[in-house]
């Protein structure tokens, strides 16, 4: 009875001193190292993932010094239908040449349904990408769809899915999405991207400083993401001039429990980075508990007071994945630099 929580805790600390949650391999290694299905892919930061038109050369060029976690080259609204053949040959381009350092690399294909979206992911898969970003996803069979053209593309395991969910067909079936996304037969999905300015459209609904007419959709799926293990991405936030309010979704969204929020602007990858990071006190408390709660179990004691908060195996589950994040973080601006 005494040491019931043991083994958890040694176990989760153990596991976070042994490895880093993302090493920093060049791009191009990361992309096709040959699993099953995306792996390990929780650990990754991306609290910043910058939209850049993947028709405008020098925008994607300077991506390449751009300190955001991800990049997602639009092939999709950023680009007009006479020039997207050609964007896409140069977003491959651009890809294969590489220097991205340890950004994390996604191209957003046009729809399925469009004359362009099998020959975007036919292009993506071979491309070196990590990630297919797919637009306005609302069923399951999307999904299978998906996975099926990538398969025939000969898209490498490891390389990853997003979809998103921009249609309120889409919120309302983001439980499926995921389950069909993360089955054993497909299981490329990793992330959910909000795409919070289409649903605002399709709901009629107003844009508001406290995003009210949002909520609801926001935690539907992140409900959804959370409950099959995948990542939640925070939709754009058009007014780029309006510092304060960004800061403040930054933060409504890290509060809800999103991993990062998606950009259409340079200027707005520091304070993503700095908002959806642990702070440097969260970092410090989870410290103050693991080694708190280390302490306690070697006393055969199962709880222990932090800062006159009661510890239990869950918070040291949340500190360790603080931490982990916190070292990941550090290591990834040691590789994008």
């Amino acid at each position: 009875g005494m040491l019931r929580c043991a083994p958890l805790s040694s176990r989760l600390i153990s596991r976070a001193a042994r490895a880093p949650a993302f090493r920093s391999i060049p791009a191009s290694s990361r992309a096709l190292t040959v699993g099953t299905t995306p792996t390990d892919f929780q650990g990754r930061p991306r609290r910043s993932v910058l939209y850049m038109p993947g028709s405008n050369a020098k925008a994607v060029a300077k991506a390449r010094t751009i300190p955001a976690d991800s990049i997602c080259i639009d092939l999709e609204d950023a680009v007009a239908p006479a020039a997207k053949k050609e964007a896409r040959m140069q977003v491959l381009a651009a890809i294969q040449e590489g220097g991205f350092g340890a950004r994390e690399i996604a191209v957003r294909a046009n729809g399925l349904d469009t004359p362009w979206g099998a020959d975007d992911i036919a292009m993506i898969a071979q491309s070196g990408a990590h990630a297919v970003c797919l637009p306005k996803v609302d069923s399951m069979e999307t999904v299978i769809a998906v996975h099926q053209v990538m398969a025939k593309a000969g898209a490498p395991a490891s390389m990853a899915l997003w979809c998103m969910i921009e249609t309120p067909l889409g919120v309302l079936r983001a439980e499926e999405i995921c389950r069909a996304g993360r089955d054993s037969r497909n299981g490329r999905l990793t992330a959910l991207v909000m795409g919070t300015s289409d649903l605002t459209k399709e709901l009629r609904a107003q844009h508001t400083p406290d995003r009210h007419a949002m909520h609801t959709s926001l935690q539907m799926v992140l409900l959804a993401a959370r409950a099959h293990g995948v990542l939640a991405l925070d939709g754009v936030h058009l007014n780029f001039k309006d510092a304060a309010e960004f800061a403040a979704h930054c933060r409504q969204a890290k509060e809800m429990g999103y991993d990062g929020k998606t950009l259409i602007h340079p200027t707005q990858v520091a304070v993503a980075n700095e908002i959806f990071a642990p702070t440097p006190d969260q970092v410090a408390e989870s410290e103050e508990i693991i080694a708190a709660h280390t302490a306690a179990v070697a006393e055969g004691e199962n709880v222990v007071v932090v800062r006159g908060k009661l510890v239990e195996n869950l918070h040291v589950e949340e500190a360790l994945r603080v931490l982990s994040m916190h070292a990941a973080i550090k290591e990834l601006a040691a590789g994008s630099a």
